[in-house]
Formats: C-alpha cells, sequence, structure tokens
C-alpha cells in the first residue's frame, strides 16, 4: 500500500490570536505547518511547527518564505492567510481610535489593514499559487468577517474585509480551472488572547483559535471542496456540514449577518 504524502501549509499571522489556532490545529491533526509571523519565534505553538520569522509587508521576506518551502517540501497543499494588522493599536495615545469617522482615522490604520491585510494576503497567494497551479491541487483560505457585508464600528474595516471577499472571489475564477480552491473563511467570536484580555465579551457562543483550524483541515480533506471554491464560508456551519467539534467538545451555533 502506498501512503499519502503529509499535507504541507503555510499559516501567516501565526504569532497569536485565529492564525496561532490555525496552525496549532493543522499540526495537531498531521500536516506539516510553516507558520509565519513577526515574532513566531515566541509564539505558543506545537514543537513540530516550523517557525519562519517573515514580516508580510516585506516582499523579498515572504519570496524567502515559499522559496524554503519549496526547497524543503517540494510542495503546498494549502495557505491561510491570517496576517492582519488591523487590530493594533486601537487605543492610539490614550484614545480609542479604531471606531471613528473615516475622516478622523489615523492614516497608518489604512496600512495595517490594506497592506498588512489584504495585500499580504495578495503576494502570499501569488506565492502559493506558483507551487499549486503546476499541481492542480491546492486550498487558499483568506481569514475574513462579516463586516464585508454590514458596517460593524469601522470603515476601513468593512473596506479591508470587502476586499478580501471579492480577491476570493475573483482568484477562485482564476484558479478554478487548475483544481486549487479559494475560499473566505469567517470564524465567530474566538476566545483570542485579545478577547479574553478585553473581559467585555459574552463567550457564551464563543470558539477556540483552534476551531478553526479543525475547520480547515475537514474542508481540505473534502474530495468535492473545489464545488466551494470562491465562497464564504462560517466556521460553525462546516462544522454541523464535516461533523467535528471545537476542542472543548462544543459545537457553537453559527452566527449569522443578523447576529453581529
Amino acid at each position: 500500500m502506498t501512503s499519502l504524502p503529509t499535507p504541507v501549509a503555510v499559516v501567516t499571522g501565526a504569532s497569536r490570536g485565529v492564525g496561532r489556532g490555525i496552525a496549532t490545529a493543522l499540526s495537531d491533526s498531521g500536516v506539516r505547518v510553516f507558520a509565519t509571523g513577526r515574532s513566531v519565534g515566541a509564539a505558543m505553538l506545537p514543537p513540530n511547527v516550523e517557525r519562519v520569522s517573515c514580516d508580510h509587508t516585506d516582499d523579498a521576506a515572504v519570496a524567502d518564505l515559499f522559496a524554503r518551502v519549496e526547497a524543503e517540501s517540494g510542495r503546498l497543499d494549502m495557505l491561510v492567510n491570517s496576517a492582519w494588522g488591523g487590530y493594533e493599536r486601537m487605543v492610539d495615545d490614550g484614545r480609542f481610535t479604531w471606531a471613528l469617522p473615516f475622516w478622523e482615522q489615523p492614516r497608518w490604520r489604512w496600512d495595517a489593514m490594506m497592506t498588512a491585510g489584504v495585500r499580504a494576503a495578495f503576494v502570499a497567494s501569488q506565492h502559493a499559487a506558483g507551487l499549486m497551479v503546476p499541481a492542480r491541487t491546492g486550498l487558499i483560505v483568506n481569514i475574513s468577517h462579516w463586516a464585508a457585508k454590514k458596517r460593524i464600528g469601522s470603515t476601513l474595516y468593512g473596506i479591508a474585509k470587502a476586499a478580501t471577499d471579492k480577491l476570493t472571489n475573483d482568484m477562485a475564477v482564476e484558479l478554478r480551472p487548475h483544481g486549487v480552491t479559494a475560499v473566505s473563511l469567517y470564524p465567530g467570536l474566538v476566545r483570542t488572547e485579545a478577547v479574553l484580555a478585553a473581559g467585555v465579551f459574552d463567550l457564551s457562543n464563543s470558539e477556540s483559535p483552534e476551531f478553526t483550524g479543525r475547520a480547515i483541515r475537514a474542508l481540505y480533506d473534502d474530495p468535492g471542496r473545489l464545488t466551494l471554491t470562491g465562497t464564504t464560508l462560517v466556521v460553525a456551519d462546516l462544522a454541523r456540514k464535516y461533523g467535528f467539534v471545537d476542542i472543548d467538545g462544543k459545537s457553537p451555533r453559527p452566527l449569522t449577518i443578523a447576529d453581529v
């Protein structure tokens, strides 16, 4: 019998939060994971995760990352774009600026959301496609949010998430003939370090960061995943579809646009 090759994944923005949980869950499921981030060396990740320090606004560093993946693995099965700078410095000089009207927003926040978020996903996806298209298989997941479809506290946030979903949709059109799937994925309320530290959220229907990683692995294992390409998916919906639970054994209720 011939054993299947170990899947290989790149997870960007894996130093903390949802990205760290995704890298952990994929590694726990037997995936070879290259986890990236500016401070990923200090992240709480399984020992077999391969940490690659990478600033995703540095194109040369990103090129080096994918060159290493190709040299060491010879393949890439999954790319998860979770790198995101939009939640940094929500309090700026003692003032909560994240939810200010657009004309009062500090302009560096555009770069935090668009350059370190949307553009980072675009560049990483270019490199990933270079490996996946010749192999005629692969999965690209862009972590997004309901803010793409409904205003949630910040004009810039909505712009960035809508751009992420549009990027997914149009990439999918070009990738589909080559057997590569691209989706946007919406987690629910995730118990990230920042959410727990805030202490203001009702966590009764919350999700672990690893729950999103379980969703991605289940999607990858679906032989019919190409039928979902170009769509926006909800983590808890995938849990019901594929029959997995969160790490605490619970099954969070899928959020809808009315909930957020």
